[in-house]
């Protein structure tokens, strides 16, 4: 069991990019080349960034406490996410313009996804200056910086934040799979009451949120885009992804060997921590050099582990990672807590699961039921997210589904 850490990341800021636009030159002369508008605008405060300050062109990591996170590495962290950008044309690749500074010891790292298939791609990291391939041409990609810092010594920080088009690299083809990607993992409790994760969210008694050992599946403060599906042999929560842990940072071990952050000799599916613990995999250690004492894939808040799995102890579970495939989807919206998943269209029918605030839910179809006023209004739609599990409508945003 973790103990708690101190509240923190108390700023917050957003970025609005700039449209961007390019004249196309004359067939009948050869004219000088014609940048594409870079020009970048401070916007007010969004919910998805938090303890980093604007100093001029600089995004600063804040003034918070260092934290002990799911990784359970002691630092200071802030995070930042941009208002997306729109281009006029679809676009394989873009370049990242910045400069950063980090000093003593610390991290800054700017990432972009894109907009393709009506969905957010994961996170990939963007070099300055240089072309980052998209998972698929796009006209809509979205920045986010995260700095992070021992607990004392200089704030990193980031500078003239530009984004443009570029033809310059092939994307590569997006791989969603007709189903996503469920794999069978170690799950830990993470507890930290009163601490804060890794996107800014500070921890609540039975809370409900998971933690992933890469950032490029981690959702902004408040949102589902990236959320899981965690069951037993008779329970699932759906659980959206708010902190980065266990043991590794750049472990996103659910996508293909080709494409994983680190650790591509090991099969998709299988978390680092999981190989070093079981069959001595890098010498045993995690990317930092611990010595791995479990093989943990997740980190599961007290919430989901007690009370939507009841779970009495850390032990192997099934976890799909909802983002990477297709298929019927809804959005939990509720203020706080989370909404009880039963096994029939009805609120006398037995708790089966739990669904966190913001989490996605899968969708199978849809059934009529006891009649439910909620956050979408009222009514008797049940929506059927799993096997014998149902969740009523009324309180996930949701498009309409083939009856069950």
């Amino acid at each position: 069991m973790r103990t708690s850490r101190p509240a923190a990341l108390a700023a917050c800021l957003a970025v609005t990019a700039a449209i961007f636009t390019a004249t196309l030159p004359s067939a009948a002369a050869v004219p000088d080349p014609v940048a594409a508008p870079t020009a970048v605008a401070v916007s007010p405060p969004v919910a998805e960034s938090g303890n980093v300050r604007i100093d001029g062109s600089r995004i600063v990591l804040g003034d918070a406490p260092a934290a002990i996170g799911a990784t359970e590495i002691k630092q200071r962290s802030g995070l930042a996410e941009f208002t997306p950008v729109h281009f006029a044309a679809a676009t394989s690749a873009v370049v990242v313009g910045y400069t950063s500074s980090t000093p003593d010891g610390s991290a800054a790292d700017v990432s972009v996804r894109s907009w393709v298939d009506n969905r957010w791609s994961e996170w990939t990291t963007a070099a300055a200056g240089t072309p980052t391939a998209l998972p698929g041409a796009s006209d809509q990609v979205q920045l986010r910086v995260i700095l992070t810092a021992p607990p004392t010594g200089g704030s990193p920080s980031v500078a003239d934040l530009t984004v443009q088009p570029t033809d310059k690299v092939a994307a590569p083809q997006m791989s969603v799979q007709a189903a996503p990607l469920t794999s069978h993992v170690f799950a830990t409790r993470e507890g930290l009451v009163g601490g804060t994760t890794a996107n800014g969210h500070v921890i609540v008694s039975r809370d409900h949120f998971v933690a992933l050992p890469s950032r490029r599946g981690l959702s902004g403060n408040g949102s589902g885009t990236y959320s899981v599906k965690v069951c037993t042999a008779s329970r699932c929560a759906f659980e959206p992804v708010w902190d980065v842990g266990p043991w590794n940072t750049k472990d996103d071990y659910w996508n293909p060997s080709a494409t994983r952050e680190m650790w591509k000799d090991l099969p998709q599916g299988k978390p680092e921590a999981q190989a070093a613990y079981q069959n001595g995999y890098n010498g045993g250690k995690d990317q930092f050099g611990r010595t791995v004492a479990n093989p943990a894939g997740i980190d599961l808040a007290d919430g989901v582990f007690w009370d939507a799995l009841k779970l009495a102890d850390n032990s192997f579970v099934d976890v799909t990672y909802l983002w990477t495939g297709d298929g019927g989807r809804g959005t939990v919206s509720i203020s706080s807590g989370y909404l009880n998943v039963r096994n029939a269209p009805n609120s006398t029918g037995a708790v089966v699961g739990m669904a966190g605030k913001s989490a996605q839910v899968t969708v199978e179809c849809q059934t009529t039921g006891e009649t439910v006023t909620g956050s979408q209004g009222t009514t008797n739609i049940w929506l059927r997210v799993n096997a014998g599990m149902y969740v009523a409508k009324a309180w996930v945003s949701a498009g309409t589904f083939g009856a069950c």
